[in-house]
């Protein structure tokens, strides 16, 4: 907990989280994801019935070497959220990938995603073992600024990868910190 009252949680097993959380996780899904917000679900709107199975999956693969789900609340209210997965591949276990980086848009700017990816970098190091991270960003939402913030450099594009709409390609951005 920090002088914000922020609270910085880490799950490594399914049976750490509970009903509520993953309950909030939908929720925090369905409100970024409803705003624009690109966390893993290409087309909005979604409801509950979309997040909350998508949330079980991750919840289910959770496991202390090759995936971890890390949570940021304030008074006990989910703020923001993100999954760090290891592939167990000799050749590439040396790096993580991020998935479903959020944080609740009316909350923006307050520090919470700086949190939630301060954190994450240290435990992929210190906790896993990590010696990189990678992560694909959807161009046009500004995220490359906000990584390239934190240390993350820009090593590629796939070029009008993402359709999300007749006329609206998006390039995918691929991103890596190195060393953690």
């Amino acid at each position: 907990m920090t002088d914000s009252g922020l609270l910085l949680q880490q799950f490594t097993a399914p049976h750490q989280v509970t009903p509520q959380v993953r309950q909030r996780l939908a929720e925090c899904w369905v409100e970024v994801t409803n705003a624009g917000g690109a966390a893993g679900f290409p087309f909005p709107p979604i409801d509950d019935g979309q997040a909350a199975p998508a949330v079980d999956r991750i919840v289910h693969s959770l496991a202390p070497e090759t995936s971890r789900l890390l949570t940021a609340s304030v008074q006990r209210e989910l703020v923001g959220w993100l999954n760090v997965r290891r592939d167990p591949f000799e050749l590439t276990a040396h790096w993580g990938t991020l998935h479903h980086v959020q944080t609740r848009p009316a909350l923006r700017g307050q520090g919470f995603g700086v949190a939630l990816m301060n954190e994450v970098r240290t435990i992929a190091r210190d906790e896993m073992g990590l010696e990189q991270l990678h992560l694909a960003a959807r161009s046009g939402m500004g995220l490359e600024k906000f990584y390239g913030r934190l240390g993350w450099k820009e090593i590629g594009r796939w070029p009008q990868a993402l359709r999300l709409a007749p006329g609206d390609n998006r390039d995918e951005i691929l991103m890596l910190l190195a060393p953690l």
